[in-house]
């Protein structure tokens, strides 16, 4: 599977434009702020329905405009499929596989597997535990439509029961009836994420560790650990157990919305706190080739790779460990994003692999 062609239409700093790529490398190289990765964004629309940067869809209205075209045409076992989103301003946002509308946007997630690896995922790191949640299930959707369906209903059960949480204050009592039916239906539902989340960090994690010892050569030891409140008990009992709490705080305390991800490193140090900036960059990496791999196995297919100002922190060696890694076999077509042409041209010659350069300047390319 690979993108043959895209086109933007006053979409972010572009009016117009339109690209063909090829199925192996196709690099955007050019000064910071002139757009590189405005395309990259593009495609993840198509691929994910959404931008990987920002969930607001009007603000990616090009100035002066009050609509948006993204489209592009993939290609898999020689059968094109033409995907276009389109949005006015104001308006519902329409996606469509070869002129037809969806009817539920979860039916296109998957389709078209996609990962990108950026700057701004360093917030995994970083931020709060809702960030590697958000990694999990993001990795996970991809290959099961139903789960975002299943995520939706966890989260109209959870908010239903803080409400009712909420109004004990106001009423001075609390429905026990109501709390219960919402008990067993967040139990229901929520065992299900757990169990699956569990299931993908039993594959996923072998995949990481061999990702992470390939990038740094074995240097430093480092852990990924799904930790759940469900590891030490069921759902059902944890809710019993923390009503009280949660009366007090009116909400819900104990649950799988409280998962999170341990990063560590030198014999469980924070990575947050311990690791280099070089280090963190590696584990994300790591992650994210982890991600890939994880796609393409349950896909059966090669996912885009989109690699967003890569070189970043990166020293030489690992850049172009990383560049060969990719240029494999087991990976398909790859976007990279760069300020600097010569040195996306150089690193490819010396490992002889067909790349396509585009330059870009302010809203305008050249190849």
């Amino acid at each position: 599977m690979w993108l043959k062609q895209l086109s933007v239409f006053n979409f972010k700093n572009y009016t117009e434009s339109s690209l063909e790529f090829l199925p192996q490398i196709n690099a955007f190289a050019g000064a910071n702020g002139t757009g590189k990765t405005n395309l990259l964004d593009a495609i993840h629309y198509l691929a994910l329905c959404k931008s990987y940067f920002n969930p607001i869809d009007s603000q990616h209205i090009k100035k002066g405009f009050d609509w948006f075209i993204v489209q592009g045409e993939f290609e898999r076992d020689q059968v094109p499929d033409v995907i276009s989103c389109s949005l006015k301003r104001n308006q519902k946002k329409q996606f469509k596989r070869n002129k037809k509308d969806y009817q539920r946007l979860a039916d296109h997630i998957g389709l078209f597997p996609l990962v990108m690896i950026s700057p701004n995922d360093t917030v995994i790191v970083t931020e709060g535990s809702e960030e590697r949640r958000k990694f999990m299930d993001n990795v996970i959707s991809q290959t099961d439509n139903h789960y975002l369906d299943i995520l939706i209903q966890y989260n109209k059960i959870l908010l239903q029961r803080n409400i009712l949480l909420k109004q004990v204050r106001e009423k001075g009592v609390l429905d026990l009836g109501v709390l219960e039916v919402l008990n067993l239906q967040l139990t229901e539902v929520g065992e299900r994420i757990f169990e699956r989340r569990k299931q993908f960090m039993d594959e996923f994690l072998p995949e990481f560790e061999r990702y992470y010892a390939f990038l740094t050569e074995g240097a430093e030891k480092v852990s990924l650990v799904y930790e759940s409140p469900l590891m030490k008990t069921d759902f059902e009992t944890l809710l019993r157990s923390s009503l009280e709490k949660d009366r007090v705080l009116e909400r819900t305390s104990q649950g799988i919305h409280k998962d999170d991800l341990l990063f560590t490193i030198h014999e469980e140090m924070p990575l947050k706190k311990f690791g280099s900036q070089g280090q963190q960059k590696s584990f994300l990496i790591a992650l994210k080739l982890a991600q890939y791999s994880f796609l393409r196995n349950k896909k059966k297919d090669k996912p885009l790779l989109l690699l967003d100002d890569i070189f970043d922190k990166l020293d030489d060696r690992r850049t172009k460990k990383l560049m060969q890694l990719v240029s494999e076999d087991e990976f398909g077509q790859i976007f990279i994003t760069d300020t600097d042409a010569g040195r996306i041209k150089d690193i490819f010659d010396e490992i002889a692999q067909p790349i396509r350069i585009f330059e870009v300047k302010g809203g305008a390319i050249n190849v």
